[in-house]
């Protein structure tokens, strides 16, 4: 069940990167679930370290964003 759940969500997430919908997203996300059900402990831990380290860079740069916002403002005193 997870597994079709993470394919529809790559499916998803691919058919919105290029706009056009259709069948190459629903592909693509069958497949990508297809691949990780057969890849095995070795790589559900990659995976899960490449969303790890996607999720760190986004906190990352929306820590930056939010200092940079800060620093437009001045101080109230």
């Amino acid at each position: 069940m997870i597994g079709k759940l993470l394919g529809a969500f790559i499916g998803r997430r691919i058919d919105r990167r290029d706009g056009e919908g259709g069948m190459k997203g629903a592909l693509m996300g069958a497949a990508a679930a297809g691949l990780i059900r057969r890849a095995g402990p070795l790589g559900l831990l990659a995976g899960g370290a490449w969303v790890a380290k996607k999720a760190f860079d986004k906190r990352k740069a929306d820590r930056r964003l939010a200092g940079a916002r800060a620093a437009d403002y001045p101080p109230t005193i």
